[in-house]
């Protein structure tokens, strides 16, 4: 990929949360309503083996949760973010002029847990690398586009801060799905560490203030906090959990170490955010299983869901460079089928349709090096991916990404 792709791998996925064809089955197409499922994945198939067996969804993140909303409502928001603004490098101490109990909790929290194993994060670095063009499809199409119909996260989305400047969003969240692909990412030269931790203080302050719109609570919402274990688990599979299902489905060719590489990235990226080990699976048989209790049953379309579809997919259409909206909506039912595609209007287009049917399998098998003959719409899966990325890195422009600031408060209009 070019340099702006590369650095794009993960923008419309970020957007949003940071999610075949996907086949819901319990949730409502018309309300939205999510089935009540009791959780029964065991504890057994996690990272450590064992644990409580609670359900994720009534834990959040309890100590940074109660210094942030202290912040917030203390009016330090602002000094806060001053003082990140220039942290980001693992290798860089925690920022001078914080408050104190900040600063304590970020210094117990810049470490790797003790099962993290350096090898298979660099190897996962560099199966990034490789299949940075696909992970950019999956992550940006499929599983950004996804997000919008997860009901939670959609209202959670549209009613916070960033919900009303959906590119600047992207900008800023952005940097979590790049710092993770990026080579270095848990090195001491890279930022992953520092972006994920502020990526969990912005979830904190989320959950102080989201509560408190009347809005978010006139949505149609089912919890009373919002971004648990549960939910970000749920964004998990929208993501890391569909981008390998996708690479199998589509025959990308990659070893089992490359897939439990892959695995072990995420696994630790999650224990960053703050979810608890005994969530976090530790096969890809453990994670498809958790998916298909927790994410597969929820999926339906929302009123905020389908605006947020609209203007990412409106934002990427008005990039002028020969991607029609036909062939970007296409391209979204390719990956999440037609009933998603339905939930949110996507217009068809039979013509650009039986074209990317016909020639992203040709596309793969070319850049794999398995035919010699570069298919004739090679070009536009190219131009596609070029669209996605100048719609969404740092707004539009070139350098360096956007960093994650703390919100002070909800949507504007709520």
């Amino acid at each position: 990929m070019t340099d702006v792709n590369r650095r794009s791998v993960l923008t419309l996925g970020a957007a949003l949360g940071l999610a075949g064809a996907v086949v819901p089955k319990a949730a409502s197409a018309t309300t939205g309503a999510v089935s009540e499922r009791s959780w029964t994945w065991a504890p057994s198939q996690s990272v450590v083996g064992s644990g409580s067996g609670v359900d994720p969804q009534w834990v959040w993140d309890d100590e940074i949760d109660q210094i942030i909303a202290t912040i917030t409502d203390s009016g330090q928001t602002a000094q806060v973010n001053a003082a990140m603004d220039g942290w980001v490098n693992n290798w860089q101490p925690v920022p001078a002029g914080l408050p104190p109990e900040i600063s304590g909790w970020l210094n117990g929290h810049m470490q790797l847990p003790a099962w993290a194993d350096r090898t298979k994060l660099r190897r996962a670095a560099d199966f990034n690398r490789r299949k940075d063009t696909y992970l950019f499809m999956i992550y940006g199409v499929g599983g950004g586009i996804m997000s919008t119909v997860i009901p939670r996260e959609a209202r959670s989305v549209y009613h916070s801060k960033g919900g009303a400047d959906m590119q600047d969003r992207a900008a800023k969240t952005f940097s979590f799905g790049y710092d993770l692909s990026d080579l270095n990412a848990f090195e001491n030269t890279g930022e992953f560490i520092v972006t994920a931790n502020r990526t969990r203080m912005v979830h904190a302050a989320v959950r102080h203030l989201l509560p408190q719109s009347p809005h978010w609570q006139a949505s149609g919402h089912d919890e009373e906090i919002p971004i648990s274990n549960h939910d970000i688990l749920v964004t998990f599979h929208s993501t890391g959990t569909f981008a390998h299902k996708k690479l199998k489905e589509w025959k990308v060719p990659m070893s089992r170490a490359d897939e439990d590489a892959f695995l072990h990235s995420w696994q630790v990226a999650l224990h960053f955010l703050g979810v608890r080990d005994e969530y976090i699976p530790a096969t890809w048989d453990a994670a498809h299983a958790q998916a298909a209790q927790i994410l597969t049953p929820i999926l339906a379309p929302t009123t905020e869901g389908k605006y947020l579809a609209e203007v990412l997919l409106g934002l990427v259409a008005q990039v002028d460079l020969g991607v029609t909206r036909g062939f970007l909506n296409e391209f979204v039912r390719y990956q999440l089928g037609n009933d998603v595609g339905d939930w949110l209007g996507l217009k068809r287009d039979y013509v650009a349709a039986a074209t990317i049917r016909v020639g992203w399998p040709s596309y793969i098998l070319f850049r794999e090096g398995l035919i010699r003959i570069m298919p004739a719409n090679f070009y536009l899966f190219d131009q596609l991916l070029r669209a996605i990325a100048m719609a969404f890195l740092n707004k539009g422009q070139s350098g360096t990404t956007t960093p994650i600031t703390i919100p002070d408060m909800n949507r504007p209009t709520s």
